[in-house]
């Protein structure tokens, strides 16, 4: 029988709630941790794939721009690092602000935490990305 499965029978309904709520929230986290190894794993055959000859750089460009995404979902400081390094986003809160708002692939959640931190940066690009809606909307 697995250890997982067992209940002590000197437990309260409480602590066996308890229990129960601790191991389905084990489960939840070693779910997640499986999806972050398939993820990272996706991201490195991507950029060992980049490595390869005979690309245009427009697949390239749109390979890495995925890598990027994948990434900023994963930590949205490392991902517009990663985009910046690369030359696919100029390091102005427009163009970052236009990357967001177009969203392909990424995480709204981590979106708001990015425009959330207090940085003078990530407020700017909340600015910009605030005025982008603004136009679009009144267009």
């Amino acid at each position: 029988m697995d250890e997982d499965s067992t209940v002590p029978e000197d437990l309260s309904l409480a602590e066996r709630d308890e229990l129960s709520n601790i191991r389905r929230r084990k489960k939840e986290l070693l779910d997640d941790i499986e999806r972050l190894k398939f993820e990272i794993a996706e991201v490195m055959t991507e950029i060992e794939h980049l490595t390869c000859m005979g690309e245009t750089k427009t697949t390239q460009r749109n390979k890495q721009m995925a890598i990027g995404r994948k990434k900023f979902n994963m930590d949205p400081k490392k991902g517009i690092r990663f985009l910046l390094d690369n030359d696919l986003l100029q390091h102005t809160p427009e163009d970052i602000a236009q990357f967001l708002y177009k969203g392909e692939g990424l995480n709204k959640t981590v979106i708001g935490d990015y425009l959330g931190e207090r940085d003078d940066f990530n407020i700017s690009v909340l600015q910009a990305l605030w005025n982008f809606m603004s136009l679009r909307t009144s267009t």
